[in-house]
């Protein structure tokens, strides 16, 4: 599976691996916004650290995660993205509307 999710408390963590690209993206989307609504977090966490290869189909993973989130006033934060995926979101104003964490 390209998401494992981990709940701790308040916390979401959705682990992402492999390629985030056009096919995989939709899949990663649903399972994560299952755990998000099921489990009504105060921070999610996306996962970077396993991700080989990111589109602009990421982009849009995080951002439609963050107007998920900020209906209920929740925070995201994103980890262990490798340098190029990190100028990525960096590039794409990720900062902005999300915490980003070195890898």
């Amino acid at each position: 599976m390209a998401v494992e999710i981990n709940v701790t408390g308040e916390v979401v963590t959705a682990r992402l691996s492999g390629e985030i690209d056009h096919h995989s993206a939709r899949a990663m989307r649903e399972e994560i916004d299952n755990a998000v609504e099921l489990n009504m977090p105060t921070l999610l966490v996306l996962d970077f650290k396993d991700v080989s290869f990111m589109d602009s189909s990421g982009i849009g993973l995080v951002m439609g995660r963050f107007r998920i989130l900020s209906k209920s006033g929740a925070e995201l934060h994103i980890t262990g993205a490798s340098s190029p995926i990190h100028k990525m979101l960096k590039l794409a104003g990720i900062e902005k509307l999300a915490k980003l964490e070195g890898r």
